[in-house]
């Protein structure tokens, strides 16, 4: 490219939804040198989560930024024909930069990048993990790895993961470790008067999508090993999901209604945080999951299971305590551990506070990812 020439570029996403791939979409496409780039972020799929206050939100900030959209509405893995406005948009706009994120976008994205002889592809990975679906590593290996400029991977645990269980050389694999936008102070007796919290009872909290690698039954049973130890304990899960009813069932069966509380989709994230005591992130699997960050930056102490970039983000007896995964007992013994020891939770909560602002900053990310983006323009 000439020096000085704008760079056009658009990132594909499913939709814009409050999860950490699409948060991290947006965050781009908003953080992006708006003098030297021109964004148009693109929704593949037909929007049935979008009208959630959070996605409103997220969709909000797209526009106040400046950034274009393009809403492709396929209804099913099958309206092949939907990706036309793509392509017409891919070879009209003569886009420098086709970013996409997650398995299903990146394959997309290198077809259409390719047939539309984009300069630059770039396939993001998110939450890797390897689980004996053999067509996904033949097509990550011999399609999105070889047919995209960079294959980004979000952790160095993901990286070795990609190479050594998909085949894929390391040197191929661009690492680019996420990062969130500071959190506003939170209001915690808000949320404690809306739920009937006392300022002395203890409270764990744990935010994202109710799926089933976040394995939030591990939590749910670890709270009814705390409750006799915990005088009050409450535990807070913010977000919505497919895994709710079950979730209901378990909290029902042992008798945690008073305890457990489910509170599906809220915009009011740094409240919810900042009435917590402790932070937990007992996932099967994970990348570099933005609420770990969140926490960090709501200066609360997490317990995370030793799996994927957790620890990388989680320094075991620093920043938190790091537990084997589907490990209830572990689990309960880590937060109760912490709930006992106030000064431990503020010494570890300060250092997560130092870790996130240091490294996993949006600035920072936006940095790396524009330096990204310009060594592979050079080289194409």
């Amino acid at each position: 490219m000439e020096a000085g020439e704008r760079i056009k570029v658009v990132t594909l996403v499913h939709l814009v939804v409050p999860g950490g791939a699409e948060k991290i979409a947006v965050e781009s496409m908003v953080g992006l040198d708006a003098s030297r780039f021109d964004r148009v972020l693109c929704t593949s799929r037909q929007p049935t989560v979008e009208d959630t206050e959070d996605a409103r939100e997220m969709v909000g900030r797209l526009r106040n930024g400046g950034v274009g959209m393009l809403e492709l509405r396929r209804h099913s893995r099958y309206a092949i024909w939907a990706w036309w406005p793509l392509l017409r948009l891919l070879r009209r706009e003569r886009v420098d930069v086709l970013h996409s994120h997650m398995f299903g976008s990146n394959v997309w994205a290198c077809l259409l990048g390719k047939l539309a002889r984009v300069p630059v592809i770039v396939c993001h990975e998110h939450m890797w993990s390897y689980r004996g679906f053999r067509i996904r590593a033949w097509i990550d290996r011999l399609l999105v790895a070889r047919w995209s400029d960079a294959f980004v991977a979000v952790s160095e645990s993901g990286r070795r993961s990609m190479s050594q269980l998909e085949g894929i050389p390391e040197r191929d694999i661009t690492l680019l470790r996420n990062g969130i936008p500071a959190l506003p102070p939170g209001r915690p007796e808000r949320v404690r008067a809306e739920l009937a919290i006392r300022p002395d009872q203890p409270v764990v909290v744990s935010t994202g999508v109710l799926r089933s690698e976040k394995a939030y039954e591990v939590l749910v049973e670890a709270a009814s090993k705390l409750v006799a130890a915990a005088p009050g304990l409450r535990v807070l899960i913010a977000g919505e999901g497919w895994e709710r009813q079950k979730l209901e069932a378990l909290i029902a069966k042992l008798g945690l209604g008073e305890v457990v509380t489910l509170l599906g989709m809220r915009s009011d994230i740094p409240d919810v945080l900042a009435a917590g005591d402790v932070a937990v992130c007992c996932s099967d699997f994970e990348g570099g999951p933005l609420s770990v960050m969140e926490y960090m930056a709501a200066g609360l102490p997490v317990v995370a299971t030793e799996v994927g970039g957790l620890p990388e983000l989680v320094r075991d007896g620093e920043t938190g305590v790091l537990i084997p995964p589907r490990n209830p007992a572990a689990l309960a013994t880590a937060i109760g551990g912490l709930l006992g020891d106030s000064q431990r939770r503020r010494d570890m909560g300060r250092a997560g506070m130092r870790m996130r602002e240091d490294e996993y900053g949006i600035d920072a990310f936006i940095q790396r990812l524009e330096a990204l983006y310009d060594g592979l323009l050079k080289r194409s």
